[in-house]
């Protein structure tokens, strides 16, 4: 009788043990983030203070920037996730007579607020809640809505970069009235997931030398394993992984190894890359979603800028015109995913004639 209790013991173990993982697997898939989230959060900026270069978004959150040029006011946000601003886009020098560029470090990157170093408790869900809901795709939305009215503006011109493209984009379907126009540059392929044009990872392993490729498999297995992110990891090391992934990308993209690694390097120091943020923003996604829909409501013209030679399809670009009621592409012939610096005159052109509109 006691073996049969036991043994059903077991048995009950077990099947906790599998109704919690499956649970876990379900709550992976979902995306935290839907549009319309970021109209529910507290928009409504408090006072600034004296500190230059710096918004007060909220209480408890401080946005910095670098600036240039003069004239109307365009907001630029990076790409990473995660990696801010070192300094001005080349592309954008030369309409510094007729705009002022605010590059701003995203919340939970650079030299911004962040708000979290290590995760004490043990309990995933409210961590990924937290997380999710203080650095995620909402909080970053929302952000950019309290620095247009820090700034005083009634529309905004948006330009943004990879996955700052993709934020810019969910901005302008949660509040199109306040959106003049946006300049997409390579944005990132996450309308849809799973994408349908080649997921980023495995397009990076296709494209590294074959002596790089193992390593970076076994780099991916753990850098993916989100199950276990709160376990022993602090803003610095996720920091640091998320440059090691950043070494791996510019591999694939044909950088010389030595110009990669001081890249790279760039970003460690106290006004590092973001580390947490970038969970926060793939919870956000999830890993099923389809956010096409929503940008129908988008009325900004928009132009959307694809290198030539990117590791991203163009496909994945031509995905966002296709979404958006008013857009238009404009590729660049020998310019990869950084077109603004390394076809800075031509992305010049092509920014300056679509602003002139």
């Amino acid at each position: 009788m006691l073996i049969k209790i036991l043994i059903a013991a077991a048995i009950a173990i077990v099947l906790l043990a599998a109704a919690a993982g499956l649970g876990l697997w379900y709550l992976m898939q979902q995306p935290l983030y839907r549009p319309g989230m970021a109209q529910t959060r507290r928009l409504q900026p408090p006072s600034q203070t004296d500190q230059p270069n710096a918004w007060q978004v909220e209480r408890d959150v401080t946005l910095r920037y670098l600036t240039a040029g003069t004239g109307r006011p365009v907001l630029v946000l990076h790409g990473g996730p995660g990696f801010s601003f070192r300094e001005p886009w080349a592309g954008l020098d030369a309409l510094g007579d007729r705009h002022q560029f605010y590059y701003y470090d995203q919340r939970g990157c650079g030299r911004s607020t962040k708000p979290f170093d290590r995760f004490a408790g043990t309990n995933f869900y409210a961590n990924m809640k937290s997380l999710e809901g203080t650095l995620g795709l909402a909080a970053q939305i929302a952000d950019i809505e309290r620095i247009r009215r820090i700034l005083g503006e009634e529309k905004l011109v948006l330009i943004g970069s990879s996955f700052g493209g993709f934020i810019a984009t969910m901005y302008a379907a949660e509040f199109p009235a306040r959106v003049e126009k946006l300049v997409l540059v390579a944005p990132a392929d996450v309308l849809v997931m799973p994408s349908r044009h080649g997921d980023l990872f495995e397009l990076v392993a296709e494209r590294l030398p074959d002596g790089e490729r193992a390593t970076y498999r076994e780099f991916l297995a753990d850098y993916l394993d989100f199950r276990h992110v709160f376990d022993n990891q602090s803003e610095t090391t996720l920091a640091e992984r998320n440059r090691d992934f950043g070494v791996y990308y510019l591999a694939a993209a044909g950088t010389p190894a030595a110009e990669r690694e001081a890249s790279m390097a760039a970003y460690a120091g106290d006004d590092a890359n973001g580390g947490w943020m970038v969970p926060a923003v793939y919870f956000s996604l999830g890993r099923r979603h389809d956010y096409r829909n929503a940008l129908s409501a988008v009325t900004a013209p928009t132009l959307v800028i694809h290198g030539a030679n990117d590791i991203q399809p163009d496909a994945s670009s031509r995905a966002y015109v296709e979404a958006l009621p008013n857009a238009t592409l404009r590729v660049i012939e020998g310019a990869g995913h950084f077109v603004f610096e390394e076809q800075a005159e031509a992305f010049a052109e092509a920014v300056a004639e679509f602003l002139k509109q």
